[in-house]
C-alpha cells in the first residue's frame, strides 16, 4: 500500500507542459522526471544510460552494437540507487540520458518476444493471476519485447541457496537469447520512459506501484507462450529460443 501511495503522489505532482505522456512514454520533461522518481520511490534501483544521438548512440564508441541500450558507466552495478537526489543530479547533469535498472536486488525481469507476452497477458487474466508491472520496448520488428517485472530470486547470504536458472539472461548473452530471457544478478534493463534511435521506446504497460508476484507464478504461463509463438509459425520464428517441453 505504500509503494502504490508513493507512486500516485509522484504522478499527482505538477508537471511542466500540458498533455504530456504519464504512464507510456517520455511526454513532458516533468512527466518523465515524475516517471522515473516514481520507479525508484518504488525500489527500482537506477543507473544513467546512453540515449539516441542522430541515428546512433550518445556514446563516444564507434558503431555501437547496442544504441542508447546500455549503462554510461562500467560501474553501473555499484551506481545503481534509488535515491532521488542522485537521480536528479544524473537528469540535471544529462536531461536526455535513459535509466537502466539494475535487476537481482529487488525484482527480476522476464522478457519476452511482445506477442508472446501479449498472449501470456490474456491467459494469466483468464486464470486470475495478478502480474506486476509490465514494459514493452518497441524497436523494431524483431526486437519488440515484453518485460514482466517480479520479486527478485534473491541475492542470499549464502551464496548456495541461490538457484542458477537455464533462461537466465546478462547482458552480454542477450543475443544468445531471443525468446525468454531472466534478468537477474549482474543484469538490468532499460527503464521505462526511455527512447531508442528511430521512433523506438520503452515505456509501461503496467507501473511500478503495482506489488512484484512471485516469478514462478508467471513461468509456465510464459514459456507456453513463447514455445506456441514459435510453433505457430509466426514471422519471427526464427527468432524465438526453443523452449524444452
Amino acid at each position: 500500500m505504500e509503494r502504490k501511495g508513493r507512486f500516485s503522489q509522484w504522478l499527482r505532482r505538477p508537471r511542466s507542459g500540458a498533455g504530456g505522456d504519464t504512464g507510456t512514454g517520455a511526454g513532458a520533461p516533468g512527466a518523465r522526471e515524475d516517471l522515473l522518481m516514481a520507479a525508484a520511490a518504488a525500489g527500482f534501483p537506477l543507473a544513467p544510460a546512453a540515449h539516441p544521438s542522430g541515428y546512433g548512440c550518445s556514446c563516444d564508441r564507434i558503431g555501437c552494437p547496442t544504441p542508447a541500450r546500455h549503462p554510461v558507466s562500467f560501474a553501473w552495478q555499484t551506481q545503481a540507487t534509488t535515491d532521488p537526489e542522485k537521480v536528479a543530479r544524473w537528469l540535471a547533469g544529462d536531461p536526455e540520458a535513459n535509466f537502466i535498472t539494475a535487476t537481482g536486488i529487488v525484482h527480476d525481469v522476464l522478457d519476452v518476444p511482445l506477442a508472446a507476452g501479449r498472449l501470456a497477458l490474456e491467459r494469466l487474466g483468464e486464470a486470475g493471476i495478478e502480474v506486476g508491472p509490465v514494459a514493452t520496448t518497441s524497436a523494431d520488428l524483431h526486437q519488440d519485447r515484453m518485460l514482466f517485472f517480479t520479486a527478485t530470486r534473491g541475492t542470499p547470504e549464502d551464496e548456495d541457496e541461490w538457484w542458477p536458472c537455464e533462461l537466465d539472461c546478462h547482458p552480454e548473452t542477450m543475443d544468445e537469447h531471443p525468446g525468454l530471457r531472466w534478468h537477474c544478478r549482474g543484469s538490468y534493463v532499460l527503464l521505462p520512459p526511455a527512447r531508442l534511435p528511430g521512433d523506438g521506446r520503452v515505456a509501461w504497460l503496467l507501473g511500478p506501484e503495482r506489488p512484484l508476484p512471485d516469478p514462478l507464478s508467471l513461468l509456465e504461463s510464459l514459456t507456453d507462450a513463447c514455445a506456441r509463438f514459435a510453433d505457430e509459425g509466426h514471422e519471427h520464428e526464427s527468432h524465438a529460443w526453443p523452449i524444452g517441453r
